[in-house]
């Protein structure tokens, strides 16, 4: 199956590629426009990006793709209203990721809580007939005192997850894809499409039976 990714994040292609194994992923193009994303929620912003991709792909794609899936994530701390949420991935922009990490950490107070989630949801947009749907993945956890780690991208040297010491940038991507919001929500879709493709065959396989019926 082919898969349009509604993003240009090498980070987030390259997990995808593991967690969505068996899938052929193709990468939004460099010469195509920069995708909306301005809803107040993951879902919305997950949902206006499939949407939005699936149609400028239809009239201007090259290759055929079976669908296309869009991801909206982020890191929600508590101490900071749930923020940066939704604008994760344009809050502090033209840092470099270690500055920013310690631009977020120093708006912590002292004393604050330093619980927090990261949140991912995923939505598909099926080239045929269906309607998008979404699949989400959360991970509670904690803000480290000062980045750690040299794996993974983004947030990952701060978050420590929920009963672990570790944070996701000193774990390994095996263990980390067995944790994180990313791997939850692809684990969520990866069930759901297996039902999808069985019910597609199933209609394919009626049709195809009344056709050679109506050839006798």
């Amino acid at each position: 199956m082919d898969i349009l990714l509604a993003s240009r994040n090498p980070g987030k292609l390259k997990e995808f590629q593991t967690l969505l194994g068996g899938l052929k992923l193709l990468p939004w193009p460099r010469e195509a426009p920069d995708i909306p994303e301005d809803g107040a929620f993951f879902q919305d912003n997950a949902l206006q990006k499939a949407t939005f991709a699936k149609a400028w792909w239809l009239e201007h794609g090259g290759a055929p793709v079976d669908g296309v899936l869009a991801d909206d994530s982020g890191l929600c701390v508590d101490a900071l209203w749930g923020g940066p949420g939704v604008l994760s991935a344009r809050f502090a922009p033209g840092l470099a990721p270690d500055p920013k990490n310690r631009l977020l950490l120093s708006m912590l107070g002292p004393g604050q809580p330093r619980t927090a989630r990261f949140v991912c949801v995923l939505a598909w947009a099926p080239i045929m007939a269906g309607s998008p749907r979404t699949f989400s993945g959360s991970i509670e956890g904690a803000l480290a005192m000062e980045p750690r780690g040299a794996q993974g991208f983004g947030y990952d040297p701060l978050f420590i997850p929920q009963g672990l010491q570790n944070t996701f940038a000193e774990l390994s991507a095996e263990v980390k894809h067995q944790l994180s919001h990313r791997g939850r929500a692809s684990a969520a879709f990866l069930r759901a499409l297996d039902g999808m493709t069985g019910v597609v065959m199933l209609v394919l396989a009626g049709t195809l039976a009344f056709a050679a019926q109506a050839s006798i």
